[in-house]
Formats: structure tokens, sequence, C-alpha cells
């Protein structure tokens, strides 16, 4: 028997056949769907097919003029390329732009004599309110110092990476060159804006090179395959590394101390001791100047080996040569510069008259620095937890004269959060509280030299909040307000951060579980 459903249908054709038999002969059938019925909905003749039409796209000289082939970023050192625009050749300017370009030049010069003076926001800022095309209203020696400048300073971060590659933006809109060193600055940026290196710098540092080379025929040189080898070691990528190293053999580049230190480094991260003590001897055999720094690459690779031993008796001995001088110098940024150039032209000399580089090499003082402390308070702290041990390394910094800094309360505190927070522990909430009223009198007695940075704040709240008690994190959070050195429209952040630390939301996945798996699309609702 057919469904009440399907006699329904039945009945309605029937209905609507009868229908159509009442009606006029033209309105009784519709008209045929073919082709040029169905054309006729869209109006307009089009005889060319789709085909016809990419074609018509892909090739841009059909469409009446080329793709645009806009100023290309070149790398000479062409004397005709650097030394241009001579005084004679820079644009037209009125008295309102020779105002701006005299501060710029002004700052610049003063920038380039006292670094600490004269901040390179204002620099930048001055610069912009050049009218375009900007870079051709200074001469070439003042291009090249403001790139040197701009490319060089205290911290490479992404503010200054971003305002160097305007100015490289500018320099290629201009249709000027740069220089290699210029370039290598350009290098150094994409690799070192970030604390920690990952793929998609040394991605970011290979690409430049393959311009450099390829597309603007400059061949890289000293500088620019130890920035490569540094980049791919501190990413990871120790099969790069091993291939940059060798293509510096093949290319017969001679090593500096910055190679050397590099190669120190490289094998620290590979956990590979005795390669550390190889490189190290292949330094000193090379006539290379060594020096703290050098030392301090030693420490800070066998710390990460697990060779503590080794790196105390590095140590020790660095420690015996502090006592042969009276008083060390403080160092700065500029002396730190001035000192690095100063160890390169000891090493040409040692190479070219190998009877002096005894005598220059007994000049240098290898002595503990800031650094040294920094590397060991952090393994020992960190890592070991082995509180007087520490305690051991800061009453020695002290008999040193070595000013404490920031970054050693920060491994204290980390040390806090590591190790302590339960009963019998060494790192107790009263030594917690001793540390934390020293980092408030070094702020104090040094505000300008001792910044409170937010991941100070954030490492003592977690310290605090795993050794001591709610009102004692609310009180720490207070305190630390009023000295932090942060701007202002980051301290919702902090508030935020302070917050979650207060109510155990700190360091925990969305759902407050690390272990719990994650869910399916199939188990959320709706989806």
């Amino acid at each position: 028997m057919p469904s009440e459903l399907a006699m329904a249908a039945l009945d309605l054709c029937h209905a609507d056949v009868e229908a159509r038999q009442t009606l006029p002969a033209d309105l009784a059938s519709p008209p045929g769907r073919d082709k040029e019925h169905l054309l006729s909905f869209v109006d307009g003749d089009c005889e060319a097919t789709v085909e016809e039409h990419f074609d018509f796209y892909r090739d841009p000289y059909r469409r009446g003029y080329a793709a645009p082939d806009g100023p290309r970023l070149h790398v000479s050192e062409k004397k005709d390329d650097v030394q241009y625009p001579s005084p004679d050749e820079t644009v037209k300017i009125n008295d309102r732009v020779q105002t701006l370009l005299t501060r710029l030049c002004a700052v610049i010069g003063q920038g380039l004599r006292y670094p600490n003076r004269c901040p390179l926001e204002s620099i930048y800022r001055i610069y912009g309110q050049l009218p375009e095309p900007r870079m051709l209203h200074l001469t070439w020696q003042w291009r090249n110092r403001l790139l040197k400048i701009m490319g060089t300073p205290r911290k490479r971060d992404t503010e200054s990476m971003l305002r160097y590659f305007a100015l490289v933006g500018d320099v290629k809109n201009a249709g000027l060159t740069l220089r290699r060193s210029q370039w290598n600055f350009a290098l150094a940026f994409a690799t070192k804006y970030v604390a920690r290196v990952s793929t998609q710098e040394m991605d970011a540092a290979l690409r430049l090179w393959k311009e450099m080379e390829r597309d603007a025929g400059i061949m890289g040189n000293d500088v620019t395959f130890n920035i490569l080898f540094d980049v791919a070691a501190k990413a990871g990528n120790f099969t790069l590394a091993d291939m940059i190293y060798r293509e510096m053999e093949h290319r017969g580049i001679e090593f500096n101390r910055f190679h050397h230190i590099s190669l120190i480094h490289y094998f620290g991260l590979r956990l590979d001791s005795d390669g550390i003590r190889a490189a190290y001897r292949e330094m000193v055999e090379s006539g290379e100047m060594v020096d703290t720094v050098a030392l301090n690459c030693v420490i800070s690779g066998l710390l990460r080996c697990g060779e503590e031993s080794a790196a105390e008796q590095t140590y020790q001995r660095m420690k015996q040569g502090h006592l042969l001088v009276a008083d060390i110098p403080h160092k700065d940024y500029m002396m730190n510069k001035v000192v690095t150039k100063v160890l390169m032209m000891f090493a040409r000399i040692s190479k070219q008259h190998p009877q002096l580089q005894k005598s220059l090499q007994g000049r240098l003082h290898l002595v503990p620095d800031l650094h040294t402390y920094k590397l060991l308070v952090d393994h020992y702290a960190i890592k070991l937890g082995n509180l007087p041990k520490v305690a051991q390394y800061l009453d020695e910094m002290k008999h040193l004269k070595i000013p404490i800094d920031a970054t050693i309360f920060l491994s204290l505190l980390k040390g806090f959060y590591m190790h302590g927070g339960f009963a019998g522990s060494d790192w107790s909430q009263q030594r917690l509280e001793g540390v934390l009223s020293a980092l408030y009198q070094a702020h104090d007695e040094h505000a300008r030299g001792f910044r409170i940075d937010r991941w100070l704040v954030i490492w003592a709240l977690r310290a605090v909040k795993k050794c001591s008690s709610d009102e004692e994190l609310v009180k720490t959070f207070d305190l630390m307000s009023q000295r932090w050195d942060i701007k202002p429209d980051r301290e919702p952040f902090m508030h935020a951060i302070f917050e979650n630390i207060l109510y155990n939301r700190d360091l925990r996945s969305s759902r407050g579980k690390w272990d719990e798996a994650p869910r399916r699309r199939s188990d959320i609702p709706g989806l």
C-alpha cells in the first residue's frame, strides 16, 4: 500500500496538470532551459575564454605596463657608491631643514663620543623630521656615522632593530648602497634582537646572507661568518654550524678572537667538555689574547657540561690573579668596546712579532668580573640549589669590591622559587626577606644604575608566594611598585601577573592543570 505522503504527492501532480490544461497555449509550458536562455540572464558579449583572461593578468606587458621593479638594496664597497652624495650633490634645502640637519649632525657626533649621554631615540626622532627622501639630505660621511651609531646600540632589542631596518629602507628607497659593515649590522640585528635564538632568527640570517652574496655580489667577511656560526650554534642547528665552519676554512677566512670564543661556546652547547678545552687551547696557540671574556666562556661551558670542579679550578686561578691588581677600573659599555679593539690589535701585533706575544699577554688581567659571578651564582642557585656555595661567591664579590647587579638578585630569587617553600630548606622565608631587603637597599642607593625590571618583580613575587604568605606577597608587590622601572602602559600587565600569582594561576595552562590531556574537538560541546 502506498504511503499517505506518496498519495498526497500524486494528487498534487494531477492538480498541476489540470491547471496547465486550462492556461493559454503560450503560458502552458515554461520556455526551454537551454544555454541561450541561461546566458540571457547576464548582459554583455564576451568572446574571450577564462584561460585567455588568466594569460592577460599573468603577462603585465599585455596590460600596458610592466610590473614595478622598485629600488633594490645594493651592497657595495666601490668608491663612487660609498662616497655619494658629496656636499654639492645633496638635495636643495631651506632654512628649516638646514636647522634640523645641524641638530642631527650635532647629536650624532655627541652620541659617537659619549654614548651614555645621547639616547638613540632622540637621534632617530630628529632624523624622522627630515623631508623625504631623508638620506639624500645627508652627505655620505654623516650617513655612515648615522648607520654606525644606530647599528651599534648598547642592547640589541626589537626597538633598535626596527629603527635600523627603517634606516636601511630609506637607503634603499633613495637609491644608495650599503657597505659590508652596515649589512653585517643588519645581520647582527636579525639574530640578536631576542634573548633566545630560535630557527626563525637563524632563517632570517641565512636570507640576509643570501641577499648579500648572491643578489648584491658581496662576499661575507670574518664578521659575517662569526654571526652566522654563532646564531646556528645558539639555535641548536649544529649541522649548519659545522657547515659554516667548513665554509670559513674553505674560503681561507682567518679566525679572530670572536671566532675562537664562539667555538668555545659552541662546544659548551654540545655538552662537549673536551671540545671546550680543545677550542681554548687552539685560541691560545693561535696567538690570540686571552682575557676574562674567554675564561668566562670556558666556565660557562664547563658548568653546562656538569664539570663544576673544573669550572671552580678556572675560577680560583682567575681569583689569584686579582691579588696582583690593586684596583681594577669599572668597565662600562664604551670601555668594553675599546678593550676589545685593543685586544684584537695586540693579537695582530703578536702574530707579526711573536717575541712580543708574552709581553702583551702579561699586560692583561685575567680576573673574575661581574659576569663570572653571574655564571657561578646562576648555576649553584638555580640548578643545584647550593645556598652555602652561593653565599661564598657573594662574600668573595664583596671582598673583591665587585658591585652587585640586579641579575645576581634575579638568580637568587629564582633559587628561592626552585628550592624553597618546605620545612628544613636552606632557602627559607627569613633568608628571602634578607635578600629582598638588600635588593631594596641596592636600588635606593644606586637608583640610576640598578634597574628593577618586570622579570625581577615577577620572580620576587613567585619566590615570596612559594616561601611565605599571601600577606607578605601583597606587601612585596607594594614595595616593588614604589621602586620598579616599568613604563606606565605596562603596569596593568604587572597587576595582572600579581593577581595570577596571588590566586595560584601563575605558570599554569588555561584550565589550570599542566597534566591534563588536551581535549579533542569532538569532546567540546557544539563542535
